[in-house]
């Protein structure tokens, strides 16, 4: 069982930065995949970014590509996603994921993650 807490949401200016941290509980976060996930109101949730369980594969979406990086502590049991040059339709919840399946480094499919944080608000206003 793995739990998660996301923080670091907030209202930002165009073109501000926010990093989203998601703490997770567990002695086994070493061993997930972790992804980040977003939805805004009235719409699908969208896959943000995901990262392997040592770092070494990251993804990101196109329409977050080059401002947007996900990172990992092992050592803190924590996933970040560092957000710059934000836009207004970067508004949503965000949430981070955590899965673990044979033979998957990383996944954009968010059938693939187990555990789901509660999100945190990220608002950018023009």
């Amino acid at each position: 069982q793995v739990q998660l807490v996301e923080s670091g949401g907030g209202l930002v200016q165009a073109g501000g930065s926010l990093r989203l941290s998601c703490a997770a509980s567990g002695r086994t976060f070493s061993s997930y995949y972790m992804g980040w996930f977003r939805q805004a109101p009235g719409q699908e949730r969208e896959y943000v970014a995901t990262i392997s369980w040592n770092g070494d594969d990251t993804h990101t979406a196109y329409t977050v590509k080059g401002r947007f990086t996900i990172s990992r502590d092992n050592a803190k049991n924590t996933v970040y996603l560092q957000m710059n040059s934000l836009k207004p339709e970067d508004t949503a919840v965000y949430y981070c994921a955590a899965g673990q399946r044979i033979g998957v480094v990383t996944t954009i499919r968010p059938e693939a993650y187990n555990y789901w944080g509660q999100g945190t608000q990220v608002t950018v206003s023009s």
